[in-house]
């Protein structure tokens, strides 16, 4: 075995089927998987893999089928998901928040050939007549993984699906959060997962230790197989709702290099009491995604945690896009989300400096939306430019700015308003934790802009005229909030977005209940009111 992880392996292989045989003889005995007190080295991970991907072909599963998995982030979904690539499968995997519609839609549109769940969870029933394995057979079988002979024979029986495998095979099926409809799967083969792991940039290194605190169902773990195998990177699998007292701690213990939180557990771990005593120097750089992080945060975690901390901007179908670098100031990690990554190309559909749809295009980006080709046809335009649902700028330094959806935007009075360019400026006031900012129906005016915080002390909320002073400072003055919601969360959906659809439910039920589309006591009220 080698001593230490080296990308070249990938250099010789043009499929993850033969990127598993090539990693499974150089650091098999490496560590790939940390789930509470289970460890599985990178050997026993696809020895698992092996002999699971022969009980898949077994049960009916053919190259090119579809396996659906519909269990937590663990240790057995990534078995799973190495046995559908190991089988020439394709694979697909529910988040387990998502409710019986969405499971439905996606099942639907998928006809898996077999989906592997989670008894336990409570989920939705899968369409009758489908075929399923539970999760305890998926670790029965993971037992005969120490027999060598089983190993081999089961090795034996896929050879043939291994040499039929060619790099534009679909992998994997990644769904959409579904917020503006059905989810849409987004299609990834061989290719396009070697190009997302060569523009991980500073996020991945050789050897690292990840956190990893993400449904597997999201891209975030779904596109970077190719980057964990190459780069033999050991993922500590973590709940995302753990607390930040135990986040630490476990970041400590199994020593991790790759943290990536938040912006509101960052700041939870900045407040820890004992936060300064703990030994971080293992730590090679923090993520920060989902909201703008201040910076201040930035220069504070630099300061006292000892490692810079990184953005990235990505989606579902382009897991890597942009991203900062670990010597960028915090202006900048604050109000971009950096510049194009290895093999990736941007563009803003508007002129320079200006708001426009933002458009990419490169290895990175899906191949289709599966069985779904007007779909497909919508979302490129013909110069093959992937024309995302983001607005955003480009900076004269070549950093892309994001101002929000074309769906969030709302019109005040005949002025566009873009609710993320308003959020990263109401982020910067001391008294605010999180937040999110909606456009709702007002008489007279069209829309008003109401701003959903969760304040960093519940005793001492930030008032109305604060925020509207601090976006006054900043921004238009007719881009501040007209109302304010205090509330202890924001809502999330199944892929740990903020729900602005739930938000717009809130003010709604508000505005019904008062009377009023431009008052009203909303979700934990506290600073209700209106500027308008």
């Amino acid at each position: 075995m080698t001593s230490e992880p080296r990308a070249a392996l990938s250099g010789e292989s043009a499929t993850v089927q033969q990127l598993m045989d090539a990693v499974a003889a150089a650091w098999g005995d490496r560590e790939a998987y940390v789930e509470g007190g289970q460890r599985v080295t990178f050997g026993e991970w696809l020895a698992r893999a092996d002999l699971l991907a022969a009980e898949f072909a077994r049960r009916g599963v053919r190259r090119g089928d579809v396996v659906a998995l519909m269990l937590p982030p663990s240790i057995d979904y990534a078995v799973c998901y190495a046995a559908a690539a190991k089988a020439g499968a394709i694979t697909t995997g529910l988040n387990t928040r998502v409710g019986r519609r969405e499971v439905d839609a996606i099942l639907g549109q998928c006809s898996p050939a077999l989906v592997v769940r989670d008894e336990s969870l409570g989920l939705p029933d899968v369409p009758a007549g489908t075929p399923v394995l539970a999760r305890p057979e998926v670790a029965a079988v993971g037992r005969g993984a120490a027999d060598g002979a089983l190993v081999a024979a089961a090795r034996e029986a896929l050879a043939s699906r291994r040499a039929q495998c060619v790099p534009e095979d679909i992998v994997a099926i990644m769904w959409t959060s579904g917020t503006t409809g059905l989810p849409k799967g987004a299609c990834f083969d061989h290719a396009n997962l070697r190009a997302i792991s060569a523009a991980a940039g500073a996020m991945c290194a050789p050897g690292d230790r990840r956190l990893g605190a993400l449904p597997f169902a999201h891209a975030g773990y779904m596109g970077r197989l190719w980057d964990q195998l190459e780069k033999g990177i050991a993922l500590v699998i973590c709940s995302p709702s753990l607390p930040p007292a135990d986040m630490l701690r476990l970041v400590a213990a199994e020593r991790v290099t790759a943290f990536g939180a938040v912006p509101t557990q960052w700041e939870r771990l900045l407040r820890l009491p004992d936060v300064d005593d703990v030994d971080l120097s293992h730590v090679r750089v923090g993520t920060s995604a989902s909201a703008p992080i201040r910076p201040e945060v930035v220069e504070e975690i630099a300061e006292r945690l000892g490692f810079p901390v990184i953005v990235r901007y990505a989606m579902t179908e382009s897991p890597t896009i942009s991203g900062t670098e670990p010597t960028d100031p915090p202006d900048v990690q604050f109000r971009t989300v950096g510049r194009p990554q290895q093999g990736m190309e941007v563009s803003v559909a508007a002129p320079p400096g200006q708001v426009g749809q933002i458009r990419v295009r490169g290895g990175c980006v899906m191949r289709r939306y599966w069985n779904a080709p007007e779909l497909t046809a919508a979302a490129f335009d013909d110069e093959g430019w992937l024309v995302s649902g983001d607005l955003g700028y480009l900076r004269e330094d070549g950093n892309l700015a994001i101002v929000g959806r074309a769906t969030d935007l709302y019109i005040r009075g005949g002025y566009n308003i873009y609710p993320a360019e308003v959020e990263a400026v109401l982020a910067l006031h001391p008294a605010v934790a999180s937040v999110s900012v909606v456009g709702v129906p007002a008489p007279r005016i069209g829309e008003i802009g109401v701003a959903f915080v969760v304040p960093a002390d519940s005793e001492k909320p930030p008032t109305l005229e604060e925020l509207r002073e601090i976006v006054r400072t900043e921004l238009a003055d007719y881009k501040a909030p007209d109302r304010l919601e205090i509330v202890d969360r924001l809502p999330v959906n199944a892929m740990m977005k903020v729900d602005k659809n739930a938000l717009r439910a809130l003010t709604s039920a508000s505005a019904s209940a008062s009377g009023s589309t431009s008052v009203g006591a909303g979700a934990g009220a506290g600073q209700p009111g209106s500027a308008a």
